[in-house]
């Protein structure tokens, strides 16, 4: 996978911070945020290679997050991760620049996987 780093963005904490700990475990570096204003603040301080992106945040919602990321990262890969049993959402995020969708619950190996996938995938 890409050495860049991994920003995880959910308001769950304790699944921020359980994936965190699982990627850094598997020798990837990842960050965690709860909010979308974080996450654009970190997407502005750092580059993320990919940003696994929770689609209902508690201050603002997710598509306002993607699009606010790829202004500033526009090679920033995002990957979508929805709770709704309709992939509507991540189709939606994919139209707007998301790189692709994993709707919860997800495995761990499948999340790495994607993430694989889009740390690979060029700019």
């Amino acid at each position: 996978m890409s050495g860049l780093p991994i920003l995880v963005v959910d308001d769950e904490e304790e699944f921020v911070s359980t994936l965190v700990q699982r990627l850094r475990k598997r020798g990837l570096s990842s960050e965690g945020v709860l909010t979308g204003t974080a996450a654009i603040a970190k997407a502005a301080d750092s580059d993320f290679g990919v940003v696994l992106l929770d689609m209902r945040l508690p201050d603002m919602d997710g598509a306002l997050v993607l699009q606010e990321i790829k202004k500033i990262r526009p090679d920033s890969r995002v990957v979508i991760l929805t709770g709704h049993a309709s992939a509507s959402e991540g189709e939606e995020g994919i139209r707007n620049g998301a790189f692709d969708y994993l709707i919860k619950p997800v495995e761990f190996e499948t999340l790495l996987e994607k993430l694989h996938t889009a740390g690979n995938h060029g700019p």
